[in-house]
C-alpha cells in the first residue's frame, strides 16, 4: 500500500503483510485459546478445555487493554470463544469447538469466488476501499485481472481450511483439528496478504501509465 507525504516529511514505512495481519501477536493471541482447548481437553475433558478457553480469551483481552490496545479485537476474541465454546458446550463434544470456524472458511470460499464471477473481485473492492482509491481500478482490465487472481487465492485458502478441518471434524480428530487451526489461521492469511499487496502493487503501476492515478 502506498502513502502519500508532504515534502519535508518522513516516508511512511510500507506495512509487511505479517503487520497488516495483525501483527505476530494477533497470530499469538489467535492460538492460545485453540492450544488451551485441546490441552486441557486431553488432559481434563471437555468442560475443563472450555474454562480454560475462555479464561485464556479473557486474559487476552484484559492484557490488550492494559496495554490500551485497540479494544475491538479483545471484545471481538472473546465473543469468538464465548460462542464457539458455546456450542461445544451446548452439543456436549468437543469437535464442535471448530464447527463455525469451518462453515466460516466455507462461506469465505464461496464469497471470494463469487465476487469473481460477478466481476467486483473482493480483494480489489477491499484492498481499493481502504486506501482511499475508489473503483477506479474497475475501468482498467489489466488491474481487474491481478486482483482476480489475489482475490481466487484468498477463495483456495478458504475452501483449503474448510475440506482439510471439515474432514478432520468428519474423522473426529480434535487434536489435529487444533493444529489445523492454528496453522491455517493468521500464516494463511498472511501469505494471501501478500498476494493482495502484490496485485496493489502492479494495479497501481499500471493505472498511473495509463492516466487513471496521478504519476
Amino acid at each position: 500500500m502506498q502513502t502519500n507525504s508532504r515534502p519535508g516529511q518522513p516516508k511512511q514505512k510500507q506495512k509487511s503483510a505479517l503487520e497488516q495481519a495483525g501483527g505476530s501477536k494477533a497470530l499469538v493471541y489467535s492460538a492460545l485459546p485453540v492450544l488451551a482447548f485441546v490441552v486441557a481437553n486431553n488432559a481434563r475433558g471437555l468442560k475443563t478445555a472450555i474454562i480454560a478457553s475462555a479464561a485464556v480469551a479473557l486474559g487476552i483481552a484484559a492484557e490488550r487493554l492494559k496495554r490500551k490496545e485497540s479494544i475491538m479485537p479483545a471484545i471481538g476474541g472473546v465473543f469468538g470463544v464465548a460462542i464457539t465454546a458455546g456450542i461445544s458446550w451446548y452439543t456436549g463434544s468437543a469437535k464442535d469447538y471448530f464447527l463455525i470456524g469451518i462453515w466460516a472458511s466455507l462461506a469465505g470460499a464461496v464469497l471470494f469466488l463469487a465476487s469473481v464471477l460477478a466481476r467486483w473481485p473482493l480483494a480489489g473492492v477491499i484492498w481499493n476501499s481502504a486506501t482511499g482509491k475508489g473503483n477506479v481500478w474497475r475501468a482498467d482490465k489489466l488491474s481487474r485481472f491481478y486482483y482476480d487472481i489475489a482475490t481466487l487465492v484468498l477463495a483456495f485458502i478458504f475452501g483449503s481450511r474448510f475440506a482439510v478441518q471439515g474432514y478432520l471434524y468428519e474423522a473426529d480428530k480434535v487434536d489435529e483439528l487444533g493444529v489445523a487451526k492454528i496453522v491455517m489461521g493468521y500464516p494463511l492469511l498472511g501469505i494471501g496478504l501478500l498476494v493482495v499487496a502484490w496485485a496493489a502493487r502492479l494495479s497501481n503501476k499500471r493505472l498511473k501509465a495509463v492516466g487513471l492515478l496521478p504519476a
